[in-house]
């Protein structure tokens, strides 16, 4: 008899939970069944996978025999879960993980335009680091990914949108001071008042951004939270000159270019896996859209601060 794959899926359960019993509960089956078919699948290696009857404690081939079954089953699932989604094809689901800056600059308009197009798709945006995008990208939890990097990186997915990078502030506080003095732009002004720590930070390849960014005591991930706590007049921080388009009179961008910083947007997807045709179409819709607003901020490069 051929080792099978419901024998691992039964095995990986059981050496899990512990017990046949417990196994059989999250299984909907007996635990006979189970015993049944644990004992042909032993029969088959010809050694056992527990060290009692009990079912808790593996034997060193059964955690070999748990490892590859949590991979088999694992590798099952998601090639099962990628043929429905291609399946349900006009009326399917897009599965969308992005830094949280592009949640903000870019995804609204396009997601609008989509929806426009495919009224009965459903999407689902997530956001995190680059880091958990490209590995959830990898591990197929997502359709697409948007990650963060810079124009001199190596070369990664589709470059959908690039802006510069600026110090974000409060109207009234003392970088809004000095700059109205007629203070050129640059990134020592942010030491003048409390620092936000961002992920974008790490793009700026400046000395003084370095330091503040040692001794700063406030970080945040989310792109809404980072101009909230600058409305509130927590400190300043690095964002896209994109972020800071419609904040209204009490935020200012100032654009330093002792370096200029930009921050790349870059959409990837899983190269092993095929998308679905919905998930195609969205792809498409970004990497269109892109292309066709590809003039770069870069063109305007005056020193005056820009409060949105």
């Amino acid at each position: 008899m051929a080792i099978k794959l419901e024998m691992l899926r039964i095995f990986r359960t059981v050496a899990e939970q512990g017990t046949l019993a417990g196994a059989a509960n999250a299984l909907g089956r007996t635990p006979s069944a189970l015993s049944m078919m644990l004992a042909q699948l032993e029969d088959e290696l010809g050694a056992p996978l527990f060290e009692t009857d009990r079912k808790n404690r593996l034997t060193p081939l059964g955690e070999l025999v748990l490892a590859e079954s949590t991979h088999a089953t694992d590798t099952f699932d998601r090639s099962r879960d990628a043929i429905r989604r291609y399946v349900s094809s006009t009326a399917g689901t897009v599965r969308i993980i992005t830094v949280p800056s592009a949640a903000v600059t870019l995804l609204p308009e396009r997601i609008a335009a989509f929806s426009r197009q495919h009224p009965d798709v459903r999407l689902e945006i997530s956001d995190a680091d680059s880091r958990s995008v490209r590995r959830r990208i990898r591990l197929e939890e997502a359709d697409i990914g948007i990650v963060t990097s810079t124009p001199d990186a190596p070369e990664e997915g589709t470059v959908v949108q690039q802006d510069d990078l600026g110090i974000v502030f409060r109207k009234g506080g003392e970088i809004a001071q000095r700059l109205a003095a007629g203070d050129e732009p640059s990134w020592s002004l942010a030491r003048l008042e409390p620092f936000i720590d961002n992920a974008l930070c790490a793009l700026v390849r400046n000395g003084d951004v370095e330091v503040i960014r040692e001794q700063c005591t406030l970080e945040a991930r989310n792109t809404t939270a980072l101009l909230s706590f600058v409305r509130e007049g927590l400190g300043a921080t690095i964002l896209p000159e994109g972020a800071v388009a419609h904040q209204g009179g009490e935020i200012g961008f100032a654009r330093p270019a002792d370096p200029l910083a930009q921050r790349q947007l870059r959409m990837i997807r899983n190269p092993d896996r095929r998308l679905s045709p919905v998930a195609e179409a969205f792809w498409k819709l970004i990497a269109e859209r892109a292309q066709s607003s590809c003039t770069s901020t870069s063109t305007s490069r005056d020193s005056t601060v820009q409060g949105r």
